[in-house]
């Protein structure tokens, strides 16, 4: 009976304490040598497990208490471009392999194979759509057949992944299928118009991935007219598409649509799609942002869009013989120079004098030089070298008032301003400023 009842025991141990693993080669290997895993969850993600890839090789030992879903792998830095997903299911070993020109394929795993496979061959299908609205054929049998495949496409993965992780996703990105032939116009519009259909936005499993996040922004960006439009018509089209997003996402948790529309607002930002970027903030983003009390959000946006090129610079302000002046009532000039420096900065030191050398030649550019200073005794040492300079002392160091507006955390650093005050370039040190100026 004792033996019967430690059989027991060492089975359920067996079982509680199982672990699966996700294991396979990165090529070349010389260029990789550690990875870490994240779960990703509803907007954001938690660390998992990391390991060591040797000579090309790795095993990631998943934790037992894993929970199924899809887990992304971070290769590199920075880890938001440097990463791929992979649905981990808790029951299966998952094998891959990753090369730096084609990127993974996996060698087993029943779930991350149909669910690569799938998106394979309904790209390919997109394409062979594509192929036949350009080339402007006009055959209906063979436009009826590329669809037929395209439903067979999605029936057959959609019965293969049932019960799977795979299958939500594929479930959720069913293409649109027209009933018979339509004109380019007519199927754009339609594809448009059925875009969100097969998607369930308060699914978890979807919401803890990329997926959603990648339907979202694929349809904002690309879902446009066909004909050539301005910058300020297609914007505007593209923030009609966030209204529409607006509409599905309603009974979304208010924490997932702010890291929907952040993701939103940080692609018109990157794309200088100011007029787009602005929309999103002020529309949704800045209040779901106080809601959930993300002030860090806030301030990031707000950051972004003070020093952005075109935006006005924020203005600064010194003294000089008892009278006050300012960057903005700076006149007479085709381009001023901010420069943010520090005289205890050896950089500083051999980068300002050659700056102040190179534009006394340049008498139609002004040059504002503000001190990121603990104290003033030094600076007032080292300012009598730049006579041509402006120069404001900005005390407090990093935690000073023009250091935190310009968000200035190393010196030197430089800002190209129109004749307008506005920037229009941001370089690196004093040869790309002299560079910038003379070559514009």
């Amino acid at each position: 009976m004792k033996k019967i009842i430690l059989g027991l025991v060492l089975l359920f141990s067996c079982v509680i304490f199982a672990q699966n693993t996700i294991s396979g080669t990165f090529k070349p290997a010389k260029d990789y040598s550690w990875l870490i895993a994240y779960r990703l969850k509803p907007g954001t993600q938690v660390y998992v497990a990391d390991t060591a890839i040797n000579n090309g090789a790795f095993t990631l030992n998943m934790p037992a208490n894993s929970p199924a879903g899809t887990y992304r792998l971070v290769y590199a830095v920075p880890q938001e471009e440097f990463y791929f997903d992979v649905l981990y299911n808790g029951k299966e070993n998952v094998e891959l392999s990753f090369t730096t020109d084609n990127g993974v394929a996996f060698i087993s795993s029943k779930e991350n194979i149909l669910f690569t496979s799938y998106f394979k061959e309904l790209n390919d299908l997109e394409r062979r759509i594509i192929t036949y609205y350009t080339s402007g054929n006009t055959n209906v049998r063979e436009y009826n057949a590329i669809f037929k495949n395209v439903k067979a496409v999605q029936t057959n993965y959609e019965i293969k992944t049932k019960g799977l992780i795979a299958g939500k996703f594929i479930k959720g990105n069913q293409p649109y299928i027209p009933s018979g032939y339509e004109t380019i116009q007519d199927y754009i519009s339609n594809k448009k118009k059925n875009y969100f259909n097969g998607l369930n936005f308060t699914n978890t499993t979807l919401q803890a991935s990329g997926f959603l996040t990648d339907k979202v922004v694929n349809y904002v960006f690309t879902a446009l007219p066909l004909e050539t439009i301005s910058q300020e018509a297609t914007e505007k089209e593209m923030q009609n598409n966030v209204r529409k997003v607006d509409y599905y996402t309603q009974t979304v948790s208010k924490g997932y649509k702010l890291h929907l529309y952040y993701n939103l607002w940080s692609q018109a930002a990157a794309s200088k799609l100011n007029n787009l970027s602005d929309f999103i903030y002020t529309d949704y983003l800045k209040v779901l942002a106080v809601e959930e009390g993300k002030q860090d959000i806030i301030d990031a946006i707000e950051l972004h869009n003070r020093l952005r090129i075109w935006a006005i610079a924020p203005d600064i302000s010194w003294g000089e013989k008892g009278e006050e002046k300012t960057l903005s009532t700076l006149e007479g000039s085709t381009n001023y120079v901010l420069v943010f420096w520090s005289s205890t900065c050896s950089h500083c030191l051999k980068e300002l004098p050659a700056l102040h050398k190179e534009l006394k030649k340049h008498p139609n550019i002004k040059v504002v030089a503000v001190g990121i200073e603990d104290a003033a005794m030094n600076w007032k040492i080292e300012i009598a070298k730049f006579p041509i300079f402006e120069h404001a002392l900005a005390l407090g160091k990093w935690q000073g008032k023009y250091a935190k507006l310009y968000a200035i955390n190393q010196t030197p650093s430089y800002f190209i301003l129109d004749k307008d005050k506005r920037f229009i370039a941001k370089p690196e040190d004093d040869k790309a400023v002299i560079e910038f100026l003379i070559n514009n």
